[in-house]
């Protein structure tokens, strides 16, 4: 029960925070697709967000208005963490219009691939469902480098989707959605430290939209650098905007997706000078109509924000992509976890990955995500700057031992223990719990660290 407890949580927040997942009424057949709220449409509510002049450019709305607007109904998640609906929906069916047809993709060879959505980013203000603080996404991505996982650009990710070349067992996509200034100003210091590719999904309306957004002349800097621009639409349309312009009729919606989905295009590749080849459904919300436009114009892949992994077969309509979340580590843990490999390798306990990238309120020691050479480290949390601590309530718990006889120190403030016989895991789970005078339990501490077993190998 806990594990599900722990895979369902973050779909409840994504319902808190107005992802959530839709079906067209009237194509029960289409595969269900889920809705996050678009981070900037059409009402400032921000007060750091100045609105733009007049023009059309747009600011983040509240979880609540999403919601209301949405109007969907969830869809519970399978213990994958993947919409039972989503799994089970009949594909849509062929267009007649054999031209428009989807190209088969060649015969999977067994390839995964974890495509990760990034939003907002800052150090100072608190995190939400779509703002992670930089730290954390710092150490997510030194977690891609010590787990093996290969970061592929999108260049490379098109061409073995198209069977031309091939790429690492274990693959990650970075993806970055609508063009927040911090993706500029914090992430991409952090992306260039590790040398990783990614793509940027820019929609029309918030390029140079003031306040929180983009320039063009930031945008053109990580063009030069070899950014890859990929299109989000013109305006960033809430989905009941689209259904109010489908229930017009062919016609009208069809301009209405070529405003969006063409001029979009055409106004990145112009400003920026780059081939825009990949579309990001505006809150992974779509329709039958999208893709076959999207493929007359040149887009060859849309994304959505259905979790899960990528391989050769998935359709190119609709490939699944972690939206990570800055108040749900599990996210990022279940997209860094590949399942279905077939190396030696012994998997990742569950929470090892989420342990790895906390970011806590009191120093410890081996610190989250650190490598050890000693099998036998000691342990130990600061926690001398705990207000009203009751020390009797200390308690420690190390992965494989249960509860351990840690000792608090006074004079030092630091609770510790000495591990007493070889750790002899990949990874090691710290719960550190406690209460004030008052009885009041505190948030416990849970971080994780990694023993290098090869270099400090001790035979029994």
């Amino acid at each position: 029960m806990p594990d599900m407890i722990r895979l369902v949580a973050p779909w409840m927040a994504l319902l808190a925070c107005g992802i959530v997942f839709a079906t067209e009424p009237d194509s029960p057949a289409e595969p269900v697709v889920p809705v996050p709220p678009p981070t900037v449409p059409e009402e400032v509510v921000d007060p750091e967000v100045p609105p733009s002049g007049g023009s059309s450019e747009q600011a983040p709305r509240s979880a609540d208005e999403v919601v209301e607007a949405n109007e969907t109904e969830a869809v519970p998640a399978d213990p994958q963490g993947v919409p039972t609906d989503a799994a089970d929906a009949a594909p849509p069916e062929e267009p007649s219009d054999a031209s428009a047809a989807p190209q088969a993709h060649p015969r999977d060879d067994g390839t995964r691939v974890a495509v990760l959505g990034y939003h907002d980013f800052s150090e100072t203000l608190p995190e939400t469902e779509m703002r992670l603080r930089t730290s954390k996404f710092r150490k997510q991505m030194e977690t891609i480098r010590l787990l093996g996982l290969t970061v592929v650009s999108m260049e490379d990710f098109s061409s073995w989707k198209r069977g031309e070349k091939d790429i690492p067992k274990k693959s990650v996509v970075l993806t970055f959605d609508d063009g927040w200034k911090s993706v500029y100003t914090d992430a991409v210091p952090v992306l260039r430290e590790f040398g990783y590719p990614y793509t940027i999904y820019l929609y029309r309306n918030y390029v140079d939209g003031g306040g929180k957004a983009m320039t063009s002349e930031m945008i053109r800097e990580l063009v030069r650098d070899g950014v890859a621009i990929g299109s989000h639409s013109t305006s960033h349309p809430y989905p009941a905007t689209v259904r109010k312009q489908q229930a017009q009729g062919p016609e009208v919606y069809d301009a209405f997706l070529r405003k969006e989905m063409a001029d979009s295009k055409a106004f990145l590749e112009s400003r920026f000078g780059v081939t825009v080849a990949t579309y990001a459904y505006p809150g992974g919300f779509s329709t039958p109509e999208m893709p076959l436009l999207g493929r007359e114009l040149g887009y060859h892949h849309f994304f959505t924000v259905l979790p899960g992994k990528v391989t050769r077969a998935t359709p190119d309509d609709a490939l699944p992509r972690y939206v990570i979340l800055g108040t749900h580590d599990s996210i990022f843990e279940n997209a860094t976890t590949f399942r279905d490999s077939d190396e030696d390798a012994p998997p990742m306990p569950a929470g090892a990955i989420a342990g790895m990238i906390q970011t806590l309120p009191h120093a410890v020691s081996p610190e989250p995500g650190a490598l050890v050479n000693d099998r036998r480290p000691e342990i130990r949390v600061d926690v001398s700057k705990v207000p009203d601590l009751d020390p009797a309530t200390l308690v420690m718990h190390v992965s494989g031992f249960g509860e351990v006889p840690a000792t608090f120190d006074r004079a030092s403030g630091t609770f510790a223990w000495k591990v007493n016989r070889r750790l002899r895991h990949p990874t090691c789970q710290v719960s550190v719990s406690w209460r004030n005078a008052s009885g009041v339990a505190a948030a416990p501490l849970r971080w994780a660290f990694r023993i290098d077993r090869d270099a400090a190998y001790l035979a029994d």
